[in-house]
C-alpha cells in the first residue's frame, strides 16, 4: 500500500464533517482473546508498507522495535502490538505516521480498509469501559445495529508514552506572554484526548486566562450556543462571554473545520475568533483552516507557539 490520497481531497472532506480511517489489526487481544479492529485518520498516515529491515537500538525505550530507513530517512518503529496487549501474527505493515512535526513508524500485524465515515459515528471512549490509550469507538457500517467497531487510538498518549524525550509533556513554556480579555469571559477549547486536554490547561493556566473545556465538536457548539443565549439575555456582544475558541480538528461526533464553519455562519456567534490547534500539520489543512473562517492556525504542541497565537488573535485589530 502506497502513499494514501491526495490530501487536497481529504481535507475538503473535513469541511463535510467526513473523514477517511484507516482499519487495521493487531492480533488478538490477550485478554479477551477477540481480534479487534483499530483505526487511525489516514491524515496522520505517510504511507504504509511491508515492513521493512529494523535496526535494533541499545537502550531503545519500551515498545520502541528499533530504527528504519525510509526513504533516507531515520523514524524511530513502535511496536504498536504490544502496547495495546496483543499477540500478533506477525508484525508485517509499517505505518509512516507525522505527528506534530514528527516522522515515526508504527508496526502492525496488517492493513484491513480505508473506511469514509462521518464524524457523527464516531462516539467518544472517555468514561467508557475501553479508555485508556483509545479516545473513540468508530461505527464502521451503516447499519447501527449490526456495524463492526474500530477502536481509535489516542496517538498523543501513545507518542508520549514510548517517545517522551521527543514529545513534550506541556508545561515548557519558556517565555512570558500577555494576553488581555474581558472581564467575565473565556477561552473555550474543544479537545478529544486527554493528554491535549491537560496540556492546554497548563498553557492556559499559565496565561491566567480562565476556559471552559469541552471533549468533541458537538459538545463545543452547544455550550456556545447557551453563552449566546446568555449574551443576549445580557444586552451583551457574544466576546463579552467568550474570548477565543480553540479547537482541535479530529474529534468525535463534529470535527473542528465543521465547528468552525458553524460558529463564522451564525449570526450570534461570528464575531468570535477561533483558532485550529492541531497535530495534522501541512499547508493544506492551513489553507483550509482559512476557507472556513479560522483565525489562525497553530500545529501542536509547542506552548510558546499557542500562547502566541492565542495572543495574536486576541489582540488583533477589528
Amino acid at each position: 500500500m502506497s502513499a494514501l490520497q491526495d490530501i487536497e481531497e481529504r481535507t475538503k472532506l473535513a469541511g463535510t464533517n467526513r473523514f477517511e480511517l484507516l482499519v487495521f489489526r493487531l492480533g488478538q487481544d490477550r485478554r479477551s482473546g477477540q481480534r479487534e479492529y483499530f483505526g487511525i485518520n489516514v491524515f496522520k498516515v505517510r504511507e504504509a508498507l511491508v515492513m521493512p529491515e529494523i535496526t535494533p537500538m541499545p537502550g531503545a525505550p519500551e515498545h520502541v522495535l528499533g530504527v528504519a530507513n525510509i526513504r533516507g530517512q531515520i523514524v524511530p518503529v513502535i511496536d504498536l502490538p504490544s502496547i495495546v496487549d496483543c499477540q500478533p501474527t506477525g508484525r508485517n505493515i509499517l505505518l509512516v505516521t507525522e505527528y506534530e512535526r514528527s516522522i515515526q513508524g508504527f508496526a502492525v500485524e496488517e492493513v484491513d480498509e480505508i473506511v469514509r465515515l462521518e464524524w457523527s459515528r464516531v462516539l467518544s471512549a472517555e468514561g467508557s469501559a475501553v479508555g485508556g490509550l483509545v479516545t473513540s469507538l468508530a461505527r464502521l457500517d451503516e447499519n447501527p445495529e449490526q456495524s463492526r467497531l474500530a477502536l481509535v487510538l489516542d496517538v498523543e498518549a501513545i507518542l508520549r508514552q514510548t517517545l517522551p524525550s521527543r514529545f513534550k509533556s506541556g508545561d515548557e513554556m519558556r517565555r512570558t506572554h500577555q494576553v488581555e480579555i474581558p472581564p467575565g469571559a473565556v477561552i473555550l477549547y474543544a479537545d478529544d484526548s486527554a493528554v491535549a486536554r491537560s496540556q492546554i490547561e497548563k498553557t492556559l493556566h499559565a496565561l491566567d486566562l480562565p476556559f471552559i473545556s469541552t471533549k468533541t465538536g458537538q459538545e463545543a457548539w452547544e455550550r456556545l450556543q447557551a453563552l449566546a443565549h446568555d449574551a443576549k439575555a445580557a444586552e451583551v456582544p457574544i466576546t463579552q462571554k467568550v474570548a477565543l475558541v480553540l479547537t482541535d480538528l479530529e474529534m468525535p461526533e463534529m470535527d473542528g473545520f465543521t465547528l468552525t464553519r458553524k460558529i463564522k455562519e451564525s449570526d450570534a456567534l461570528h464575531a468570535i475568533p477561533v483558532v485550529i490547534h492541531s497535530s495534522l500539520s501541512g499547508s493544506a489543512n492551513e489553507a483550509h483552516a482559512s476557507t472556513v473562517g479560522a483565525d489562525g492556525y497553530v500545529p501542536k504542541f509547542e506552548p510558546d507557539s499557542l500562547a502566541e497565537a492565542v495572543s495574536r488573535v486576541i489582540h488583533k485589530p477589528a
